[in-house]
């Protein structure tokens, strides 16, 4: 459970609204996994509860406040993995592009990082200090 809260939990205790520095790949798709996974449990939990009580309207107030919790550290965490590419964080409004605007995120958020430093930070894998002093 180390990932857990080396990748999820610590981006809600130290990095909910910071959209400034740089993310690494791993950091983005933990976090994006474990909001997944937790979403899919939350979602059927909530469908057993409305399903019991015959209240659709608890399961939506349920995965509401789930999905309202997390969309400000999934967007920021999103722009910091782009500042990591070396590219603007604007560039997160690309999601507002049905279909396409999704595959070119996606294709960011794979790309490995920008080594050495760039203008949103060092790089945080750590290994490229030497590339850092040449620059």
């Amino acid at each position: 459970m180390s990932a857990f809260n080396d990748y999820y939990v610590n981006v809600f205790k130290n990095k909910y609204a910071d959209f400034s520095g740089r993310a690494r790949r791993s950091e983005y798709w933990y976090f994006a996994l474990f909001n997944a996974l937790l979403g899919m449990v939350l979602g059927f939990v909530a469908g057993l509860l409305g399903g019991i009580m015959g209240n659709e309207t608890v399961t939506l107030i349920i995965i509401g406040v789930f999905y309202l919790g997390i969309i400000i550290p999934s967007i920021a965490i999103g722009v910091r993995r782009l500042h990591d590419t070396g590219k603007s964080g604007w560039l997160y409004l690309l999601a507002l592009i049905p279909i396409l605007g999704g595959l070119i995120l996606l294709v960011f958020f794979c790309t490995d990082s920008q080594a050495g430093t760039n203008k949103w930070g060092a790089n945080p894998k750590g290994h490229n200090a030497i590339a850092d002093h040449l620059i």
